[in-house]
C-alpha cells in the first residue's frame, strides 16, 4: 500500500488514533477528517486537532451539525442519559446514520485530495450493537461509494475483528501505546486519557487495557 494516499476518519479517540498511526505506517501520505456534529463534548474536536498537529497530519473539520438535528442521542444531547440498550435494544449513544454520512462525506473529501484509501476505526468485535460498525455495512458502503462516484476507493478497517485488548496490542506494535493511552479521548464524559472510569466507553477501554497488560505480564 506504499505510494498511496489515505484519509483517516478521526475523532481523537483510542480507536481512530490507533488507525491514524496504522495509516501513517502503511501509506505514504495521510490526512485526517473530523466531523463536527455538535457532539456532547467539543473537547473531542480539540483533542483531534491537537493529535493531528503533534503528528504533523493535515486535519480537516467538516460541519455535520444537521446530524445533531436529525438524530438525537446521548452523544448529541446533554439531557439524554448515557446507558446501555435494554432487552437487546441499541444503547442511547447510537447516532442513526452517523457512519453512513461520515463515510459518504469522507469519500467526497478523499476524491478532492486524490486519496483512494479511507481508513475508519469501526469494529464488529466490540461494537456495542451499532449496526453501522459491522463489516457487512462497510463492504456495502465501499461498493456504494465507488458506484456513486465512479471511483476506486478502498475502505480499510484495521480494528474490525479486534477486541479492545488486541487494539491496545496493535497500538503497542505501532510504538504508539503511551501516546494513545495519554492523549486520546474515548470517555463519554469528556475526560482525556484513562477517562471517568464509569461510562460504558471507559469501562470497555479499561477492561481491554487490563487484559492486554495482563497478557504481557502487567508491564
Amino acid at each position: 500500500m506504499k505510494n498511496k494516499r489515505a484519509l483517516v476518519v478521526f475523532s481523537g479517540g483510542q480507536d481512530s488514533t490507533t488507525c491514524l498511526f496504522w495509516a501513517m505506517k502503511n501509506f505514504d501520505y495521510v490526512e485526517a477528517v473530523t466531523f463536527n456534529y455538535n457532539q456532547r463534548h467539543s473537547l473531542e474536536i480539540e483533542c483531534a486537532q491537537n493529535i493531528a498537529k503533534e503528528l504533523g497530519v493535515k486535519h480537516h473539520i467538516l460541519d455535520m451539525s444537521l446530524l445533531n438535528q436529525l438524530a438525537p442521542s446521548a452523544l448529541t444531547r446533554g439531557d439524554i442519559e448515557v446507558k446501555d440498550g435494554e432487552e437487546g435494544g441499541l444503547p442511547s449513544t447510537f447516532v442513526p446514520g452517523r457512519n453512513l454520512l461520515f463515510l459518504s462525506f469522507a469519500g467526497v473529501l478523499a476524491s478532492q485530495i486524490k486519496a483512494d484509501h479511507i481508513v475508519t476505526g469501526v469494529c464488529e468485535t466490540d461494537f456495542s450493537g451499532y449496526p453501522d460498525c459491522r463489516d457487512v455495512f462497510i463492504k456495502s458502503m465501499n461498493v456504494t461509494l465507488n458506484l456513486a462516484m465512479d471511483g476506486q476507493f478502498a475502505i480499510h478497517t484495521p480494528l474490525m475483528w479486534l477486541n479492545k485488548a488486541e487494539t491496545w496490542e496493535l497500538a503497542d506494535q505501532l510504538d504508539a501505546f503511551q501516546f494513545v493511552r495519554e492523549k486520546t479521548l474515548t470517555c463519554y464524559n469528556g475526560v482525556i486519557s484513562d477517562g471517568c472510569g464509569e461510562c460504558p466507553a471507559c469501562k470497555l477501554r479499561q477492561r481491554g487495557l487490563e487484559d492486554y497488560l495482563a497478557s504481557r505480564g502487567g508491564k
